[in-house]
């Protein structure tokens, strides 16, 4: 008998299920909140240009799975004193039509009180939450806590999960699964891993849950490649690096316009 919660589809997973169910790939942008000081014009104008919800970085000190180029934000962000309460004050005013996930760690969690955090993030509106450091066998109280206030958990599945292990995390995982397109940090790859492939059709032999692949997706073509196997991606450093290098919102924009045209081709 099966000791996995009772589903409950939240606002996360059931936009995305509602979109899946249209016919539409999905598309899940990345920014580092408070990376330079037009950030949440940043998350407006990637909405705007066709994401189906958007990940917002807190930045954290000593970030485990991102490469160099959100460290960077990340750095940036907390020299200009970014903060995770600021971050969440700033978001509850965001006023998108897509729902919101947060990435954080679980130092940031831990520090404020799952229940606490849990709460703050539903007062800001935001609608999931990707803890990545946070291991199934000791998500419990999180993910209870996180349901309870609304807020769903994204679990992520790495190349290196067996398929046993995968169904179990994408019984627990709320939202989205999160499949690792390749072993390492975050950052931008010439070619698409053969990894992402597979670990989108590990998981989607063991779930429905909407099952995006990030890490290691860094053009259009890539993105349009996984999705003949993923529902949909999660694109972080490519748009991230834009930003570092001064792009305007509205280029940034551009870039995730780019993405949503190819997904939309598939």
């Amino acid at each position: 008998m099966s000791t996995a919660p009772a589903r409950l589809e939240g606002r996360l997973e059931s936009h995305l299920r509602h979109r899946r169910h249209e016919g539409r790939k999905l598309l899940v942008p990345y920014v580092t909140a408070g990376m330079r000081p037009d950030w949440l014009h940043v998350v407006r104008a990637v909405v705007a240009a066709g994401a189906d919800a958007v990940e917002i970085g807190i930045p954290f000190s000593d970030p485990m799975i991102d490469g160099p180029i959100v460290q960077a934000a990340s750095h940036a962000a907390l020299e200009r004193g970014t903060t995770p309460a600021a971050v969440l004050e700033a978001l509850s005013g965001a006023d998108v039509e897509v729902p919101l996930c947060v990435m954080t760690y679980y130092n940031v969690v831990f520090r404020a009180g799952t229940r606490r955090f849990a709460s703050s993030l539903a007062e800001a509106g935001v609608a999931g939450a990707i803890v990545p450091d946070l291991p199934l066998e000791e998500a419990g109280e999180w993910c209870a806590d996180a349901g309870d206030a609304g807020v769903a958990t994204v679990l992520l599945v790495a190349p290196s999960t067996s398929e046993e292990r995968a169904a179990r995390i994408a019984a627990r995982s709320r939202g989205f699964v999160y499949g690792v397109g390749r072993m390492g940090v975050t950052g931008e790859r010439a070619q698409l891993a053969t990894s992402a492939l597979e670990v989108a059709r590990r998981v989607r032999r063991v779930t429905d849950v909407p099952v995006c692949i990030g890490i290691g997706i860094s053009t259009a073509e890539q993105a349009r490649e996984v999705c003949a196997e993923a529902d949909g991606v999660v694109v972080g450093s490519a748009l991230v690096r834009r930003l570092l290098d001064g792009a305007p919102a509205d280029e940034a924009a551009g870039f995730v316009a780019e993405l949503r045209h190819a997904l939309d081709e598939t």
